[in-house]
């Protein structure tokens, strides 16, 4: 696998391609991820990393000039990695791993499976990196045709919509995409495990939150295009109310920019940021909450952050997207695109009706066991993979 990012962080993709891993070992495959230099190791998982670029100790999260250096660096230690791993199959993440992968796969005469989780461009439009009136922005359109119509024997993407989008705008044939959605750990993620009585839960005197009051909560990363200005101006909306609400806004970057704001608007007693959760703890952070918030705004990209919430038997306030309804089906609780007003007073709805929140939630978590497995998931890229190298 090539992974063009600081494998293991906890967030995201990492998160899918950590049980991507996981799942396919507990099958017999044998794994070597090739990833920055940055991360955090995983027991058990064999990563091999890019040297350290000279001139630059960190970087941002997202699209940035930097990267195109630290993939340069990626794809020499690919090559590397290639010649004394001896692999069956390249497994590329995001676009850079695709193309850096696509190139050593022709070399080599191996198959190439391109692990699609959004629009590169879309992506890069999100972060402000790339203006789509630009004239740079056709230029990168054209690029990442070019890498998914090209170069993959075999495309997973991380919705039903995603592949749509392959097939409509970038001319992607059919028979070379197959849905993969984000998937969840309903083992770890289990609100069984943390069996407090309501309003006993330990974080909530850690953290000052009364037994009584309901607490809606975001685990993921801290950017304008996630969403936290909304989910900051639904703390406002709700104290206007007088809501006895409180919200847990767990991740990061950015975190004191978003404390700073929280407290220009008046909110930053109601409003609590915890900073990086690891991932392993994300169930016990998750079981304190009565509410789970995803104002995520993008159209391409996948959320996986959703199924994790659904299986700890969060009723989850999004936005009306397509991946969104993909995940929670009938079941979600939507609000129009962008419109932080209306999601607001979708966060209210939940607020004020505990006993149809909690019937959300038990059929969320079913849903997941049901739709979104990862053994399943493995089996399909198992299946993919023997298809692609001629193995029974």
């Amino acid at each position: 696998m090539i992974a063009p990012t600081s494998f293991f962080s906890d967030y995201g993709g990492h998160i899918r391609i950590l049980e991507e891993i996981r799942a396919l070992e507990e099958r017999g495959v044998e794994i070597a991820v090739v990833t920055y230099y940055k991360g955090r190791d995983v027991p058990g998982i064999d990563i091999r990393r890019t040297a350290p670029l000279p001139w630059r100790t960190d970087y941002e999260v997202g699209s940035s000039r930097h990267k195109i250096a630290f993939d340069a660096y990626l794809a020499v230690r690919s090559l590397k990695e290639i010649r004394r791993y001896r692999p069956d199959i390249i497994h590329g993440h995001m676009h850079e791993g695709a193309l850096i992968g696509g190139v050593l796969a022709r070399l080599y005469g191996l198959p190439l499976v391109f692990d699609y989780q959004g629009s590169l461009t879309a992506e890069m439009v999100d972060h402000h990196f790339l203006n789509p009136e630009g004239w740079v922005y056709p230029w990168a359109f054209r690029m990442e045709a070019a890498i998914t119509r090209r170069l993959p024997n075999a495309i997973l993407t991380s919705s039903s919509h995603a592949g749509d989008l392959l097939r409509e705008r970038f001319g992607v044939q059919r028979d070379l995409i197959h849905a993969l959605p984000d998937c969840a750990d309903a083992v770890q993620f289990d609100p069984a495990r943390f069996p407090y009585k309501p309003g006993n839960h330990p974080l909530r005197a850690r953290l000052n939150i009364s037994p009584e009051t309901v607490v809606v909560g975001y685990l993921g990363l801290l950017t304008d295009y996630q969403g936290i200005p909304h989910l900051i101006e639904s703390a406002v909306d709700c104290r206007r109310r007088g809501l006895d609400v409180h919200f847990l806004i767990m991740g990061f970057p950015n975190v004191d920019h978003y404390q700073n704001l929280a407290q220009a608007r008046g909110v930053d007693d109601i409003v609590t940021f915890t900073g990086r959760v690891p991932f392993d703890d994300a169930p016990y952070f998750l079981s304190v909450c009565d509410i789970a918030a995803a104002p995520k705004m993008s159209l391409s990209e996948g959320s996986g952050k959703l199924l994790n919430y659904m299986a700890m038997e969060l009723p989850v306030v999004v936005y009306d997207t397509p991946v969104n309804w993909e995940y929670l089906g009938d079941l979600g609780v939507y609000a129009p695109t962008g419109d932080a007003s209306a999601f607001a007073e979708a966060l209210v709805s939940l607020i004020n009706d505990p006993v149809g929140r909690t019937d959300i939630g038990r059929k969320l978590r079913r849903r997941v066991i049901e739709k979104f497995s990862w053994p399943a998931a493995a089996e399909q890229i198992l299946a993919i993979y023997k298809d692609l190298t001629n193995r029974e």
